[in-house]
């Protein structure tokens, strides 16, 4: 099948997995608007299903995603940046706010959006000879996709605006020492590496998973009474799911614990 009939997001669910495919990749996976609708309409499904406890984002071909389609941008820019813009934005407040971990299998390239994407990611596994770069400002462009949010927050302001600002590449080595990598492996093992820690992920307490995704992300804009209210009420929900009661008994037993997720 071509490239051209294929759809511009493949979705794969298997044993509690959900894998979304970028499936441009004669085009480095740069994404259009038909792309972004598509990846906002899966994560939708997604965030709903209560069988998908954990998901991961992968590029198809040699890149994660080489940033937006500039030849929409070049022929309409206003319109076309609001419209791929606009789903963008949402996909990623949906992958937010779930339960669901979210780990980004990046290879080649992950620049402009694709990086953007990348750090909404709660961890990330590379392969050697990735580079990354932010490439907003090579464009006269500001960042989008919540990079103002998440770069700061993982490498710290200084790092974070060196960076934006500049749009140099970074290596693995550097995106490593910087934060914004969890691992770098070669790439013939990357695909098993993430289908590890995707299936530990998904055996895990996937509603505890979620309230601990929730209380770091606004811990950054709470005060510490506030934040230790937000724990209080997390850790308390969490004592009513049946995977508290598991791990509880499993403690006691000295067994492994079976967590269902619920």
């Amino acid at each position: 099948m071509s490239e051209q009939t294929s759809q511009p997001i493949h979705v794969e669910q298997q044993q509690g997995v959900a894998t979304i495919t970028f499936n441009r990749p004669s085009a480095l996976n740069a994404i259009n608007v038909p792309m972004a609708q598509a990846l906002l309409q899966a994560v939708q499904q997604l965030t709903q299903d209560a069988s998908v406890r954990c998901i991961v984002l992968r590029g198809e071909g040699r890149a994660f995603m080489a940033g937006g389609d500039l030849a929409a941008l070049q022929a309409n820019p206003e319109q076309a940046a609001q419209d791929l813009i606009a789903p963008l934005h949402m996909a990623v407040t949906l992958l937010a706010s779930g339960n669901a971990p979210v780990i980004a299998q990046v290879q080649g390239a992950a620049a402009g959006a694709g990086l953007s994407l990348m750090l909404h990611a709660d961890m990330v596994l590379a392969a050697e000879g990735t580079q990354f770069n932010m490439a907003y400002t090579k464009l006269g462009a500001s960042c989008d996709v919540g990079a103002s949010w998440t770069l700061p927050r993982l490498v710290g302001l200084r790092h974070a605006l060196e960076i934006a600002l500049l749009s140099e590449p970074l290596n693995t080595e550097q995106a490593l020492r910087l934060g914004l990598i969890n691992r770098v492996l070669p790439i013939a093992d990357l695909p098993s590496a993430v289908t590890r820690l995707a299936k530990q992920l998904a055996n895990g307490p996937t509603q505890a998973y979620g309230q601990i995704r929730r209380l770091m992300r606004v811990s950054f804009d709470q005060d510490l009474h506030t934040q230790l209210n937000a724990e209080a009420q997390a850790f308390l929900q969490c004592t009513r799911t049946a995977d508290f009661s598991c791990g509880i008994n499993a403690f006691f037993n000295k067994s492994p614990a079976a967590f269902s997720g619920k």
